[in-house]
């Protein structure tokens, strides 16, 4: 009876920590006659590569990679399923095969792309199906999406390398798929870290996994993560 009651606490606990409850709570009340955040101007992009990965909750890769050198923008979202204009609640409910996932802009003469998938397998775990820490379902999965035959073989040559080395005890179960297209997520999941530094499951969950990041790859962070 002891273990039981012992599991039901954890697994409520992970839950009260999960990405999608907290979420939940920090969603804008629609039609609410409150201002919202003014919106930022938006950037010319134009000039910059992009590249798409998936490795569970948004928030923390969003502020991973806005930590890495050469990289100029990061935008939250949602790829790797059918549904057009998903929003987070369908995302959430497994409607709609996306998971979540960030469109990251960089300039090639900063950082390479091979880097980029080696930030991505360096800052979650590749080897947990559906899940991400205490964040669980397909829309945690983890993703490396690729835009051409390049890059493929980039994501594709890597995982061997991981493979060989026996970096891990469980197999890596990261999908590469082709991109077909990126859905922006709504605008309160935007730098969510960074504006929402009280959120418990900021404190718990996202700094950690950015503090963990930025230990064992000092040589990817930009000036202004040090």
């Amino acid at each position: 009876m002891h273990s039981i009651r012992k599991s039901l606490f954890l697994a409520g606990l992970a839950l009260a920590i999960s990405c999608q409850s907290h979420a939940k709570k920090e969603a804008p009340a629609i039609d609410s006659g409150a201002a919202g955040p003014v919106p930022e101007t938006p950037q010319d992009l134009s000039g910059y590569q992009r590249a798409y990965f998936a490795s569970g909750c948004f928030w923390c890769v969003e502020a991973i990679y806005e930590s890495v050198r050469g990289v100029k923008e990061v935008i939250s979202g949602y790829a790797g399923g059918t549904e057009e204009n998903p929003t987070y609640q369908q995302v959430g409910m497994g409607q709609t095969g996306h998971a979540e996932s960030v469109e990251v802009y960089y300039d090639p003469k900063e950082i390479s792309f091979q880097d980029l998938v080696r930030v991505f397998f360096g800052s979650h775990d590749p080897t947990t199906l559906n899940r991400q820490g205490p964040d669980k379902g397909a829309q945690y999965r983890s993703i490396a999406f690729y835009r051409n035959e390049q890059e493929r073989k980039i994501i594709t040559d890597y995982i061997k390398t991981l493979e060989e080395k026996q970096l891990y005890d469980a197999a890596i179960v990261t999908q590469v798929v082709p991109l077909t297209r990126f859905w922006p997520a709504e605008d309160y999941h935007q730098n969510y870290e960074r504006n929402h530094p009280e959120n418990p499951y900021v404190q718990n969950i996202s700094i950690p996994r950015l503090n963990r990041f930025k230990k064992n790859f000092p040589e990817l962070l930009s000036e202004n993560a040090h």
